[in-house]
């Protein structure tokens, strides 16, 4: 029998229980010169220059923003090495000598408690800090944060997406887990931003350890406005209009901003990153990312600086588990992530994670109009009829089946039982349809 497909195997469990390996002094970071929002970029060190944590080093350019970038280790620029970035795609990386010094740079000031209720309160102030220390979402979409501050629109609710709902990835579990303290004053620097007295910390329900360490922790902080949210145990609740259904009961409409129904949403590591912008005036220098997959001995968390090679965190999980074996390397979750074609990568801000599986030759074959796909898809579009207008090029037929719906959770491949790569399909008719 044809169901639809919410639940997804995966280990998460047993790699969510295990503490964050603390890697933050590598011999060498590389740090992007550009990134998928920006595709161009000024650097301003020469090679041989040193250079301090947290200074600006260079900037990008966006489209319609600029983003500096900053040096995650004190250390010396040794020059450009190209290494494939969390967009799949080659990249020049400026790499930086660790000096082992970890001297910060200027900017970076403990401010007080009066110093941060003064900018807390003043969104324009905070809008401007946001910018300045490059502050994006780091649940991958890599979205600049500054400019949600931006709207002109009443903020009711403040929603922590906490969900991590992708398999395997357990870097927001562990970071929820040692540091809650830094969440829930992030969640307080948001809150009194946008002048708003309510938020929830949306989990999912089966997460009972990040459960009791929250409900025993906000008993601390009773006037905060703050709860936790327990939801759904499927994928994909931590899609931004199915979280915020879940949470609140208000349905979006295809394309609505939720700032339009006075909500705000930011990932729980974004607001850790807002948190260390706001108390230490800093950029995001360090994150929690899981490696894990079939392909490695031992899965592991890792706490790291931004700009570790992923090669140098192999041998820490014990090495290949089937060296003999060709891998298969996805940056992010296995569902929305990015495929790279070897351990030449690098830990930007949204990395999540590593997966690394063993590469296994699967055979397509022909569609036999089961219908998973559809049963599937959470935004109710027709998969396997936009895979058919692709491969008969009908731009106006895809145009009518609408995929710019489509938010790519992947499950319709994953749904597919003749094995076929229909999301590969719906990513073509996007494309097309923009045309």
């Amino acid at each position: 029998m044809i169901a639809k497909t919410k639940g997804i195997h995966d280990t998460k469990s047993f790699v969510g229980a295990l503490s964050a390996v603390r890697y933050i002094d590598p011999k060498y970071v590389y740090i992007a010169t550009s990134n998928v929002r920006c595709g161009q970029a000024d650097v301003y060190i020469k090679e041989g220059d040193h250079v301090d944590i947290c200074q600006v080093i260079g900037m990008r350019h966006g489209p319609f923003f600029d983003q500096p970038i900053h040096a995650t280790i004190s250390g010396t620029f040794v020059g450009y090495e190209k290494h494939y970035h969390r967009n799949g795609k080659l990249t020049d990386f400026i790499k930086i000598e660790n000096d082992f010094k970890d001297t910060m740079d200027k900017s970076c000031q403990k401010r007080t408690p009066d110093e941060i209720e003064e900018l807390t309160h003043d969104k324009a102030r905070m809008t401007e800090l946001l910018k300045e220390t490059a502050n994006v979402g780091l649940g991958g979409s890599s979205f600049p944060t500054y400019i949600k501050f931006q709207t002109d629109k009443k903020i009711d609710m403040i929603l922590i997406n906490a969900i991590e709902c992708e398999p395997y990835i357990t870097a927001d579990h562990r970071l929820m887990l040692e540091f809650p303290y830094r969440v829930i004053d992030g969640i307080k620097y948001v809150m009194n931003a946008f002048d708003c007295k309510k938020a929830k910390i949306c989990i999912k329900s089966k997460y009972k350890d990040i459960k009791e360490v929250y409900e025993k922790t906000l008993k601390e902080f009773p006037d905060s406005g703050i709860e936790l949210a327990c939801l759904g145990n499927y994928y994909p609740q931590g899609w931004e209009v199915e979280m915020i259904k879940n949470a609140t009961g208000i349905q979006l409409n295809p394309g609505e901003l939720p700032s339009n129904r006075g909500i705000m949403n930011f990932n729980v590591s974004t607001i850790v990153g807002i948190y260390k912008a706001v108390k230490y005036n800093m950029p995001v220098v360090k994150r929690f990312i899981t490696v894990t997959g079939n392909g490695i001995t031992t899965p592991k968390n890792f706490r790291l600086r931004v700009g570790t090679s992923i090669r140098d965190l192999i041998p820490m999980c014990g090495g290949y588990k089937h060296p003999e074996k060709d891998k298969i390397f996805i940056l992010g979750g296995p569902m929305m992530g990015v495929s790279v074609p070897s351990d030449d990568c690098i830990v930007t801000k949204t990395v999540t994670s590593v997966i690394i599986l063993d590469k296994e030759e699967y055979e397509e074959q022909p569609c036999v109009r089961c219908g998973s796909c559809v049963l599937s898809c959470p935004v109710h579009l027709e998969p396997v009829q936009i895979m058919n207008a692709v491969k008969t090029l009908d731009k106006e037929r895809i145009k009518k089946l609408n995929p710019l719906r489509c938010i790519e959770c992947g499950l319709c491949t994953y749904s597919c039982t003749s094995k076929i790569q229909v999301t590969d399909y719906i990513r073509k008719a996007k494309l097309i349809a923009k045309l």
